[in-house]
Order: structure tokens, then sequence, then C-alpha cells
């Protein structure tokens, strides 16, 4: 009985590295998306925000503008909390060598020039596998 039942326990584990690569490569495609609406929704929002002003940037305005009430402080701080936490996690992904340096530099541009809202996305684009 225990033969038996280690023998479709192994047969079980043979087939199921085609689902695998199947779920792999759907989940990749996802994060690929995940990155393009991450750079297209927060640009498009600075488009209309320059906009609105006459196309004019100010910065004065825009932060006045993102602590305008209580929901978008909300917001705001929990938009900071998880891109700090996720800049900690890239930091000790770092130093003990699961990502190189030139993944730390990609990772922290795509933070601080776009956002949390590519940063993540990419990161798991790139390690879905590891995870």
């Amino acid at each position: 009985m225990i033969n038996r039942y280690n023998t479709i326990f192994q047969e079980d584990q043979n087939t199921s590295s085609q689902p695998d690569s199947i779920i792999i490569c759907f989940m990749k495609k996802v994060f690929a998306l995940l990155c393009i609406a991450g750079i297209a929704f927060p640009y498009y929002f600075i488009f209309k925000f320059i906009e609105a002003n006459h196309w004019e940037w100010s910065t004065s305005l825009f932060f006045e503008q993102i602590n305008n009430n209580y929901a978008m402080s909300i917001l705001n701080a929990d938009l900071t909390v998880a891109a700090t936490s996720f800049l900690i996690f890239l930091i000790y992904r770092l130093k003990v060598k699961a990502i190189s340096n030139n993944q730390f530099i990609k990772y922290l541009v795509s933070l601080f020039v776009v956002g949390f809202s590519l940063a993540l996305p990419l990161y798991l684009y790139d390690n879905y596998k590891e995870l």
C-alpha cells in the first residue's frame, strides 16, 4: 500500500511541472501588464494635474492637494508605508546577495521615478519563480 502511494505521489510530482510553467507564464504576463498600468495610470493623472493647472507644475500645490482631506491622507500614509517597506526589503535582498547591484538600481529607479505601482510588479515579474 505504501509503495503504491509513493508511486502515485511521484507521478503527480512529475506531471505538475507543466502546469507550473503555464502558471508562471500566465503570472509573468499579469505582472507585465501591471508594470504597464503602473506607468500609465500615475502619469495620466500627473498629466491631468498639470493640465488643470494651466500647464504649470507646482510642487506646493501638489502636496497641498494630496493632503487636502483625511481620505487622501489615508491613501498617502498607506502608500508611504508600503513603498518604504518595499525599499527596506530591497536593501535586505541586496545585502544577502539575493539581487544584484544592477537589479537593486533598476528597482530603486522605478520606485523613485515612477513609483511603487511600477517597482513592485517589476520585482515580482523578475523574481516570480523564486518566490
